[in-house]
């Protein structure tokens, strides 16, 4: 007969149950909830209902029978620092089992194992939607400035054709001053070339002028004055 002896084996020894629901009761804190199956998580509530009853005691003793249950230093520290606040109005019933159905390989009936959520953490959501609920006019407000915006940008981008035909009208008088610098280029060349003709505009020096030769015909009549001129003497 097994009286007083609380607890289910689930087919393990006492050190490999033990083991095994330490680890679970660590990642419950750790985690705030663990899906497991309906057996197991039948017995977990009773780990974690005792750790937290430690924890809300709050002294120096209970915190060291709680380390000697949960396996990190930092769950334990958080618990006992924030078990007041959490479970202070609640008197047992600190966890809740929610069935999930089957679990596919072998049937066995799966739990969701999870922290029961107090009064002042639900009102403290309230509030947090409420403060959500007021942030909706400083979206309004927001969305009106980006149409405003959107707008300016559709009236500037209107605006650059105009400034890009402008701008074009103003090229022409940029392209025409090189046409200028180059008449004006030309100009000075213009002024600077009569120097250079009147260099070779220059007279030249006067040559002796060179007595034409006689004809041949007037040669012919010098002979002939002459012959008749012999043959008169």
């Amino acid at each position: 007969m097994r009286h007083r002896k609380a607890g289910i084996k689930l087919n393990r020894t006492p050190s490999h149950r033990n083991a095994m629901f330490r680890n679970m009761v660590t990642s419950l804190f750790k985690h705030d909830r663990i899906r497991t199956t309906g057996a197991k998580a039948k017995e977990l509530r009773r780990w974690a209902d005792h750790i937290i009853t430690l924890a809300k005691r709050g002294d120096l003793h209970a915190r060291r029978q709680a380390l000697a249950i949960v396996r990190e230093k930092d769950v334990v520290h958080k618990l006992f620092e924030n078990a007041a606040e959490r479970f202070g109005e609640i008197s047992g019933g600190y966890t809740r089992v929610v069935k999930l159905g089957t679990r596919p390989g072998d049937a066995a009936p799966v739990a969701l194992v999870e922290l029961v959520v107090s009064q002042d953490d639900k009102k403290k959501k309230t509030k947090k939607k409420k403060s959500k609920a007021e942030a909706a006019p400083k979206k309004a407000e927001a969305d009106k400035k980006a149409a405003v915006k959107a707008k300016k940008s559709d009236e500037e981008k209107t605006k650059a054709p105009a400034k890009e035909e402008a701008a074009k009208e103003e090229k022409p008088a940029t392209a025409a001053a090189p046409e200028k610098k180059a008449e004006v280029k030309e100009k000075k060349a213009v002024k600077d070339k009569p120097a250079e003709v009147k260099e070779e505009e220059k007279p030249e020096k006067a040559t002796p002028a060179v007595p034409e030769e006689p004809a041949a015909a007037d040669k012919e009549d010098a002979a002939d004055s002459k012959k008749t001129a012999k043959d008169e003497e």
